[in-house]
């Protein structure tokens, strides 16, 4: 697959955006993650891995840091989950 075909199927994808949840007098509290907060994140992981994906052309270093940040969002709503089950 080229550089450009795996932009335009990344382009596709959508964002729902992460509910994160969070115990408070007995009951569940959710809220989505913002546009800013996932633009900080990325911004963050940016910094944090730069060194790594340096090798990469710009718009790969871009679909791969928006992919960690995707993976991250979708971990933490996994583990929330998990905790949510012991919590009962």
């Amino acid at each position: 697959m080229n550089p450009e075909s795996i932009s335009d199927i990344h382009k596709t994808v959508k964002y729902t955006g992460l509910i994160l949840t969070r115990k408070a007098g007995g009951r569940f509290l959710k809220r989505n993650m913002t546009l800013k907060q996932r633009k900080e994140l990325e911004t963050k992981m940016s910094k944090v891995f730069k060194p790594n994906i340096k090798i990469l052309s710009a718009e790969l270093q871009k679909i791969m840091l928006d992919d960690l940040v995707t993976a991250f969002e979708n971990r933490i709503n996994v583990l929330i989950r998990a905790q949510q089950k012991r919590s009962y």
